[in-house]
């Protein structure tokens, strides 16, 4: 990113929130550190369940925040590398690798955009995590760019909150599933204003954020033009955080989130795919 490029300001709100969340999130009893020091705070069944083992495989995590993700893939045997916009997400997530004794954990800061500037190895898995690619201006930029990133016989494998949700009115009293924003990727982002990051905590100065939503056709398409072989498309009726004000606690898994049952059929809440790099 450059200050040329007409995304540059948006990216820049979204960094200025980002560092302040850090401290915030790291602190909150949402994310937990806690448990994760303690080994509880794990990743979500269907991410452990979908890439499978990782014992001796080198991972990439892109728009890793302070880490907790990258270092439960590296608690598995993965040697993880974690690359993420935040100066401060970084600082706090090398400082978290070196409290846990994970010597080999490697956090890089770049703009996703900026990536291969910094980073020039492959690896045996790409992986973004939740809450990721809306912020994101270019789906199909991304996509050559994490392509580029996989050894052949390797994937990238992506878990995330389900487009169709992201059009939702998520401020309605009255429970209805109502389309209310974009669902395909736009030139000019929208616009959040928020008091408060997605946990517990205090409130933020910098309250406005800008955010893009891709299709799902557009994502795959986009990893499939970059050179991968789609190998499954997930959709699931489970999400890790309550995104909706009457969704309902599952009670089967930690933060396993649920539209009620009359509702269930109606939206997807998250997805996942694997693509991999023929050999």
């Amino acid at each position: 990113m450059t200050d040329q490029d007409p995304n540059a300001p948006y990216y820049d709100a979204n960094r200025a929130r980002w560092d302040e969340s850090v401290a915030i999130h790291v602190a909150s009893e949402s994310c937990d550190l806690e448990g994760f020091l303690r080994g509880e705070k794990t990743l979500c069944p269907p991410e452990l369940a979908e890439v499978g083992d990782v014992r001796g495989k080198s991972l990439l995590h892109l728009q890793c925040h302070f880490g907790m993700d990258t270092l439960n893939w590296a608690r598995l045997g993965a040697t993880v590398t974690g690359l993420d916009f935040s100066p401060a997400a970084i600082e706090q997530a090398r400082a978290l690798a070196q409290q846990v004794g994970i010597a080999d954990a490697k956090f890089v800061q770049a703009n996703i955009y900026d990536a291969h500037k910094v980073l020039h190895e492959q690896f045996d898995i790409v992986y973004t995590g939740i809450g990721a690619l809306c912020w994101l201006h270019d789906i199909r930029g991304w996509a050559h760019i994490a392509a580029g990133f996989v050894k052949r016989g390797g994937f990238l494998y992506v878990y995330d909150g389900h487009p169709m949700l992201s059009t939702l009115d998520d401020e309605r009293d009255d429970g209805e599933l109502v389309i209310s924003y974009p669902y395909f990727e736009t030139e000019t982002p929208s616009e959040w204003t928020a008091e408060y990051t997605y946990t517990d905590g205090p409130a933020l100065k910098n309250q406005t954020t800008f955010e893009w939503n891709h299709g799902l056709g557009e994502t795959l398409s986009a990893a499939i033009d970059a050179g991968l072989r789609l190998d499954f498309l997930h959709e699931h009726q489970e999400i890790s955080w309550k995104a909706l004000p009457h969704m309902q606690d599952s009670g089967a898994t930690r933060n396993a989130w649920r539209l009620p049952a009359e509702q269930r059929g109606r939206c997807p809440l998250m997805y996942s795919f694997k693509a991999s790099k023929p050999a």
